[in-house]
């Protein structure tokens, strides 16, 4: 697949690179260089980013940076299964529990909740870092929520990390994953309330919080733009058209052959006048 000239390689994590030292140079670049891509596509063009985690996996399925990205890449493209297989690799490489959320919800995503709450109670669980367990929290919710437990899922989301005032990366998700079960459950003055909640800790825009709390109130927005740009198109062409025409010289007056003849006759009409005016004149001459 075609990299562009710019990517080097040199743009990804410093640990990603340590990793790729163990291959030859060369290799490593070509390998780095499609784990940029990755990293570049995987948000707008999962399927994109599928494509070079497939080449990086060909080049060196030994890392476990790269069985990473590949899984990461299969579960962005709704590959579940692939993707599970490739967290697995991973994480036999590296003895690492921080996949453990996401491997999780690909249970989730094969049909599989029960798996999932399985390992959301699992020891593996205990060993994640905060925002890890809070991960772990949103998809044994989400799990629940699959098997129509709504009740249950709104107490797994309830937690210290949803009750504290302070804004952490996963606070408007948490919030918002909250709002989102009450509304469901019929509570909805309490959803307006963890959305307005969410809204205010979604800083960089990651949920449509603000979407939701204003469908709740009852806004409706209109494409104004839209409509002005229409109406602005046709007032333009209006006035191109109306410039145009002032802007045209004016068409010479059109001639019939009666007018010419009417013409010639005016004009033989006024040289008789002018004889008989001569006429008298001289008439009146000789009479002097």
């Amino acid at each position: 697949m075609p990299i562009p000239e710019e990517v080097t390689g040199d743009e990804i994590d410093k640990d990603v690179r340590q990793e790729l030292q163990s291959l030859p140079k060369t290799l490593a670049e070509d390998v780095a260089r499609n784990l940029v891509m990755v990293a570049r596509l995987i948000d707008e063009d999962p399927e994109g980013a599928y494509g070079y985690s497939r080449v990086a996996l060909r080049l060196a399925s030994r890392v476990a940076a790269v069985r990473e990205a590949a899984g990461f890449a299969a579960y962005a493209s709704q590959k579940y299964s692939e993707a599970l297989a490739e967290f697995r690799a991973a994480r036999r490489m590296t003895g690492n529990v921080e996949l453990w959320p996401v491997m999780a919800d690909c249970e989730r995503g094969l049909g599989r909740p029960e798996k999932a709450l399985d390992m959301a109670g699992a020891p593996e669980v205990h060993k994640l870092d905060k925002a890890g367990q809070v991960e772990m929290r949103l998809v044994a919710a989400g799990a629940r929520r699959d098997m129509d437990q709504l009740d249950a899922a709104i107490v797994t989301l309830q937690s210290p990390e949803l009750a504290s005032n302070s804004v952490q990366p996963w606070t408007a998700r948490l919030r918002y994953a909250y709002a989102d079960a009450l509304l469901a459950a019929g509570r909805e003055s309490e959803a307006r309330e963890w959305f307005a909640k969410a809204v205010e800790a979604d800083r960089d825009g990651s949920t449509d919080a603000s979407d939701r709390l204003a469908e709740l109130d009852g806004v409706e927005f209109t494409d104004a733009l839209d409509e002005d740009g229409e109406n602005d198109t046709a007032d333009a062409s209006d006035a191109v058209a109306a410039t145009d025409k002032a802007d045209e010289p004016e068409a010479a007056p059109q001639h019939s052959g009666a007018d010419d003849a009417e013409n010639d006759e005016n004009d033989e009409n006024d040289e008789n006048d002018e004889s008989a005016v001569e006429a008298k004149n001289d008439e009146g001459v000789d009479k002097d």
